[in-house]
């Protein structure tokens, strides 16, 4: 023993630390330290890992809710997308390039988007998956078209209500997921020139050939003075008939009877709907609308639907621009009623006015910090109702966001760790928050894990922070029943 050495005694192992030089280190933390889990006042080695599903070649996992249970969404090395709670050998969805995809849950169904990692693969448009084994298809639908159906339209031979003057008449598709299309067929809506007493007839209704339509719906406009007309059959305001859908995609007639005050439910927001709505790298919801942005096409642009039809965008007032810089959106969350759109190291945020979003005010939020593609992991409170704080990943490391990034980052000991990460490969980040358990899971550019424990507290001072490495490459993570962790990697297990 040395003469006088004061031994120095040591409750708590905070972790790893990797800020300044060797001398810098806290007695407390550890300047190298790997594959370790926290217990009070010490620490393990963490468990080991288990074969869970025998799929090969993962890229991308997400956990799928629905009332039925949990499931995996599995991107492989081949495009193909499963659903684990139906089957890890046959694909919901194929797609070739199809590298990573984005994913939401809106009402027991997944939306998803196939992307590159960086924007939504070219000359690719957004799916949805009911969920029971069947396969993903392009979501919205094609409008009619005069191969369905040359819709024609007659004065009735019957007594009725049509009010004089020209009416026109247009069809609009349901599909079994309640998506309505665009009116058809664009160019050849017939007219009828009513007299006021007498009912239309109407036949040859279009007849999709897409399976997934269920229903039919007939529009009309209210009668214009023949004087007036224009002969623009598109220049006049559509509603939905009363009494004017086809409960079925195969009856070709129908006789229908309206007065003009019964036309109050117009359809002209209809004619501007995406029929295949395009591809993007993130997806989210946002007050009752899917959200999504980046393009292959325009980096920059928001896409967002009408309130409870996510898959009716707007190609003109469902559209939202981030500022031109020729950096890619890569995130979107939303946040105390305020919906914010990330890029690499931009923030911006757009607030729902009850107008059409295209009338959103921005406000650009900070311009230097933002969200990588996968590097948002929200916190909820012990209600699982309103997102109490944002935890999100990017350039300057793991951050707190409760409207403002807060400073010094989560990640703050371990600065020069992040710092040296590859900044061209942090797409590959992805961020997971385990509530239970009180930790924070974080894959890196090389493949391999950092490990946040916050149980002592969600503080720069207070996390915990450890690098975990495998003998397979970590390439995406998930949680399952709550708390399991799901390692997905291109490699098998040794």
């Amino acid at each position: 023993m040395f003469r006088d050495h004061q031994p120095l005694p040591l409750n708590q192992y905070n972790g790893l630390w990797k800020r300044g030089d060797a001398d810098s280190c806290p007695s407390d933390h550890f300047s190298n330290c790997n594959n370790i889990d926290f217990v009070q006042s010490g620490f393990r080695w963490r468990d080991g890992i288990n074969p869970y599903l025998a799929i090969p070649n993962v890229r991308r996992l997400y956990t799928f809710t629905q009332e039925t249970g949990q499931s995996l969404l599995v991107l492989d090395d081949n495009g193909n997308i499963f659903d684990t709670g139906q089957s890890i050998t046959v694909p919901i969805l194929t797609v070739t390039g199809m590298t990573d995809f984005a994913f939401v849950s809106i009402s027991g169904r997944a939306f998803i988007s196939p992307s590159n990692g960086v924007t939504g693969l070219e000359d690719e448009f957004i799916y949805v998956y009911e969920g029971d084994g069947t396969p993903a298809r392009k979501a919205a639908g094609d409008p009619p078209v005069t191969a369905d159906g040359a819709l024609a339209a007659a004065n009735s031979a019957t007594a009725g209500n049509v009010e004089a003057g020209v009416h026109i008449f247009a069809v609009v598709y349901e599909t079994d997921t309640g998506f309505l299309s665009a009116p058809g067929p664009v160019g050849a809506f017939p007219t009828v020139t009513a007299d006021g007493t007498k009912k239309v007839d109407l036949s040859a209704i279009p007849v999709s050939p897409s399976t997934t339509v269920v229903k039919r719906h007939i529009l009309a406009t209210r009668a214009v003075y023949p004087p007036l007309y224009t002969g623009n059959t598109e220049g006049y305001e559509f509603f939905f008939v009363p009494d004017g859908e086809i409960a079925d995609n195969t009856t070709t007639t129908l006789t229908v009877n309206f007065f003009d005050a019964d036309l109050i439910d117009s359809a002209d927001d209809l004619f501007d709907l995406y029929s295949e709505i395009p591809a993007v790298v993130w997806l989210n919801t946002y007050h009752g609308r899917l959200v999504g942005g980046a393009t292959f096409d325009d980096i920059s642009l928001t896409l967002v639907s009408n309130v409870g039809e996510p898959e009716a965008v707007n190609q003109i007032d469902g559209l939202l621009i981030t500022p031109l810089d020729g950096k890619p959106q890569t995130n979107g969350q939303e946040f105390r009623d305020v919906l914010y759109v990330f890029k690499q190291s931009r923030t911006f945020a757009f607030s729902d006015n009850g107008d059409v979003p295209s009338s959103w005010p921005l406000t650009v939020l900070d311009q230097g910090v933002g969200a990588s593609v996968h590097g948002i992991a929200f916190v909820l409170d012990s209600g699982g109702v309103n997102v109490d704080y944002l935890i999100t990943v990017d350039y300057s490391g793991v951050m707190l966001f409760n409207g403002t990034f807060i400073r010094p980052e989560l990640s703050w000991k371990i600065h020069d760790l992040w710092i040296a990460l590859d900044r061209d490969f942090f797409k590959y980040i992805q961020i997971i928050n385990d509530t239970i358990s009180q930790k924070l899971y974080v894959t890196l550019p090389e493949r391999q894990m950092l490990m946040l424990d916050y149980q002592n507290g969600l503080t720069p001072k207070d996390v915990r922070i450890t690098p975990w490495s495998f003998d397979i490459e970590i390439t995406t993570i998930a949680l399952v029943n709550t708390n399991t962790l799901i390692l997905g990697s291109l490699q098998e297990a040794a």
